[in-house]
């Protein structure tokens, strides 16, 4: 450790000239760029490249995991999904849509004027409005039920005062209560097109499918940065993964609205449980390994309105990381002893469920760098570059081409949106914090409420926030402080690859200053922003 410690001694302190010539000299009378041939590694430097290595090695497996989902699109994106046969008119199955509300003062009306226009006969059409608000959405939400309802509308508004179980509770109560043969669920922010039922509901002529999914539509995603980058990432996750699984028969995921469900599926596989955040996820696998299909629709979307707060956008990923890896802790038992998955699906699934705990890595190559940059410097920097930076290239190269993908499908003729992907791997490096302690609460079994994503009616660039956001606005935590932190160390980090001359490792550091910078700052400063941007455009 000795060697290491000296070396990072001489990075903070201003050597004497004189000795500094005196010591360089020789290295440059014998043609030496550094002092390799002087620096003997001990374990501590070996310990340090080794961690390092492996992390890169395990990122560079998620990025062959990866890669295998975007080879999938491409090979598969013609198929279309084709419904067994269209519904006669006089056998339209009984559909019930279920609208789960929680706080919900600003979308609650938009939400249902929009599921009041759905194009499906008034009489095979329920609308259960599932209610566990404790502020003006009651009175807002139950006005607008009885309007509808003199209106001929077959609507119920369901209000529960005690949240057990929360959205799954909700959707378990309401599922006791209906009537439909068919469950459609959209949440709050969600404005369904009047065409998404039928675009749906002959998929279900099959009596094997018990679950269809739409592709979430986003209606603000060019409201800010911060909705762009939400937007290149979802479409990520809707174009390729959800795809590539659907047309392979690997198992996808109902996302938890944009959806309908056959109500047998849900029955027969257990019903709504509530032992995980992501209870979507659960009843979708529970599903699946009772011998359900599912169908993805692509090319059909259901409009959605995105996060427009950092802190809201970080609770939303950290429910997402938590549950799914509470699902993995909870199902992959049984999926890896079921008889009928093949190999390759189960280690599909492990990918899954468990691929947030690669932000534990992620936090763990952050603390790294530094002291592999002084290892390298010492040691000679071709020595590590041939094997570290390939890795990292690899790595970087698999999420370009898994989010170049999704933008190339949806945007074909966008070209300046792939010069987002690089600020969009940026910021999910600095969620790594946020997502690091989901995934140690779920590990250890630390249980926490369903933390609602707050909306705001914010669909263009004149429609404002700030003035109403502090009532659904959450404590911005100590995790933005850390974040900061870490911004600062990649400060120093790039710093010292410039005076050292290792060029090469200057972007790939970049990338991390910016994500962490970039988080830190919205999570402490976004309203602050916002205040000046609002007050310029007047």
């Amino acid at each position: 450790m000795t060697s290491f410690l000296s070396s990072l001694f001489f990075l903070f302190q201003a050597p004497d000239p004189e000795q500094a010539k005196i010591a360089i000299d020789p290295i440059l009378r014998h043609g030496r760029d550094n002092i390799s041939f002087l620096y003997t590694l001990d374990l501590f430097d070996w310990t340090i490249i080794i961690l390092y290595f492996s992390i890169l090695t395990l990122l560079a497996i998620l990025g062959v995991y990866r890669l295998r989902m975007v080879y999938q699109f491409w090979r598969y994106r013609n198929i279309k999904p084709q419904p067994m046969r269209a519904f006669a008119a006089d056998e339209m199955p009984p559909i019930t849509v279920q609208l789960p509300l929680f706080n919900e003062l600003y979308v609650v009306e938009r939400l249902l004027g929009s599921v009041t226009q759905l194009d499906y006969p008034r009489h095979l059409l329920e609308i259960q409005v599932l209610d566990d608000s404790t502020d003006e959405t009651v009175g807002i939400a139950s006005a607008a039920v009885e309007k509808y309802r003199s209106e001929g509308f077959d609507i119920q508004y369901i209000h529960r005062t005690d949240r057990t179980g929360f959205k799954a509770g909700a959707l378990e109560n309401g599922l006791k209560l209906a009537k439909g043969k068919l469950v459609a669920v959209f949440d709050a922010d969600f404005m369904p097109k009047p065409d998404c039922l039928r675009k749906m509901v002959d998929y279900f002529s099959d009596e094997r499918i018990g679950m269809v999914q739409m592709r979430w539509g986003h209606i603000n995603a060019n409201y800010s940065l911060l909705t762009r980058i939400q937007e290149i990432l979802l479409d990520g996750h809707f174009v390729v993964e959800q795809m590539s699984r659907n047309r392979t028969g690997a198992f996808f995921n109902f996302n938890g609205t944009a959806g309908m469900w056959r109500r047998e599926a849900i029955e027969w596989s257990g019903g709504w449980q509530h032992d995980t955040l992501t209870e979507d996820t659960d009843l979708s696998f529970r599903a699946q390994l009772m011998g359900w299909k599912f169908v993805y629709l692509l090319d059909e979307d259901v409009p959605a309105e995105l996060p427009v707060d950092m802190n809201a956008f970080k609770v939303q990923q950290r429910r997402w990381a938590k549950g799914l890896v509470q699902v993995g802790l909870k199902l992959m038992p049984r999926i890896w002893k079921h008889p009928k998955l093949s190999l390759q699906q189960k280690t599909e699934l492990f990918f899954r469920l468990f691929g947030n705990c690669a932000a534990m890595l992620m936090i763990v190559l952050s603390l790294l760098h530094i002291p592999v940059l002084i290892v390298r410097f010492n040691q000679g920097f071709f020595h590590m570059l041939l094997l570290d930076v390939p890795l990292m290239l690899f790595a970087t190269a698999s999420v370009v081409s898994f989010y170049g993908t999704s933008i190339y499908y949806r945007y074909p003729n966008e070209k300046w949106r792939f010069w987002l992907i690089p600020l969009a791997m940026a910021i999910g490096i600095g969620m790594v914090f946020s997502n690091t302690k989901a995934v140690l609460e779920a590990l250890f079994g630390i249980k926490s409420g369903f933390v609602r994503t707050p909306k705001y009616k914010v669909e263009n660039a004149k429609d404002s926030w700030l003035q109403v956001a502090t009532k659904y606005r959450r404590k911005k935590g100590w995790l933005p402080v850390l974040e900061l932190l870490f911004a600062l160390y990649f400060v120093g980090a790039v710093a010292y690859a410039i005076r050292s001359n290792i060029y090469a490792t200057v972007p790939f550091l970049l990338i991390f200053l910016v994500g962490y910078g970039f988080v830190a700052i919205m999570s402490i400063f976004q309203g602050s922003f916002q205040k000046w941007f609002n007050f310029f455009r007047r």
